[in-house]
């Protein structure tokens, strides 16, 4: 099946606890990196990737990431008499048009495959996104809009990938490659989180997926992968075959935000990217350099 990305779904129902005590009231996708939460960065990319409708997949305690994309009367008319026009505009650049943006719940913790099989009835039948917040990625049109690209020419299913180090390849979804050109590799096959000594590369997924529908019918088994989790890899594997599958090395530098060495990189990384804040975080980082 082919035709145009419509819809993206963010899977946004963890507890976050790598992150405690922060995330014990907060969701974790809305701690900032810089003066934007986790989550705003993923709609933003794939707004410049063209997708139209939003499905988030919450859970228990998320109703922040609901109100961060609300219209807030009280706020804006408080802006308005204080004649803060940038802040207004800030503060409504993320709401999205009336009936573009969904949530649904995932009642259990059951795996990301089981959060992608979620939203089914949002998706419908038609080829969709996914992308995960915690991935950030630095590029001036985001991930997405690469794999967006790379998908009109090969269709099928297709995911962000980049190389790492093979002792790292039991934290990731790994393809066994049977093409490469250097920028996409197709698969035959892929394993998640494979022992470093049985990898069948070093081609790990990232947080970044175009999927067929068909995908649904794979997750409609319900079967348990690693960890004891539905996993969404176990399901793409399974339409190896069937339909195409490819890996994209994108360009731009990748954060895991999921961890907080990586989520702190990812604030200094935004910050130098900032011509209001460049000069200062360079200072601080020259300063703590200088005593350590």
């Amino acid at each position: 099946m082919t035709g145009p990305i419509r819809k993206a779904v963010l899977p946004v129902g963890g507890l976050g606890t790598r992150f405690l005590p922060a995330t014990k009231a907060i969701p974790k996708e809305m701690l900032p990196v810089v003066d934007k939460p986790l989550i705003q960065y993923g709609v933003e990319e794939a707004r410049k990737a063209g997708i139209e409708e939003i499905i988030f997949v919450t859970s228990r305690g998320k109703s922040a990431l609901e109100d961060h994309f609300d219209y807030h009367f009280e706020l804006m008319k408080t802006l308005e008499a204080r004649g803060k026009t940038a802040e207004m505009k800030l503060a409504t650049a993320m709401s999205p048009a009336a009936g573009k943006i969904s949530y649904t719940r995932q009642p259990e913790a059951l795996g990301l495959g089981h959060a992608v099989w979620c939203a089914r009835n949002l998706v419908g039948r038609e080829p969709f996104a996914v992308i995960l917040p915690d991935d950030l990625v630095l590029h001036p049109e985001g991930c997405l809009a690469q794999l967006v690209a790379a998908y009109e020419q090969v269709g099928g299913n297709l995911v962000a990938v980049e190389d790492v180090p093979r002792e790292h390849t039991n934290r990731y979804g790994i393809l066994d490659v049977v093409e490469d050109d250097g920028r996409l590799a197709k698969a035959k096959g892929l394993v998640e989180k494979p022992d470093p000594k049985d990898a069948p590369s070093t081609l790990s997924i990232i947080g970044r997926y175009i999927l067929q529908p068909e995908i649904f019918d794979e997750l409609d088994r319900q079967d348990k992968g690693a960890g004891g989790e539905i996993q969404l890899t176990d399901a793409m594997a399974r339409t190896i075959g069937s339909q195409p599958f490819h890996g994209l090395r994108f360009e731009g530098r990748r954060y895991d935000c999921g961890n907080k060495a990586g989520f702190l990189e990812a604030n200094i990384a935004y910050a130098l990217e900032r011509d209001d804040l460049r000069e200062t975080a360079r200072d601080i980082i020259r300063r703590y350099g200088a005593t350590s």
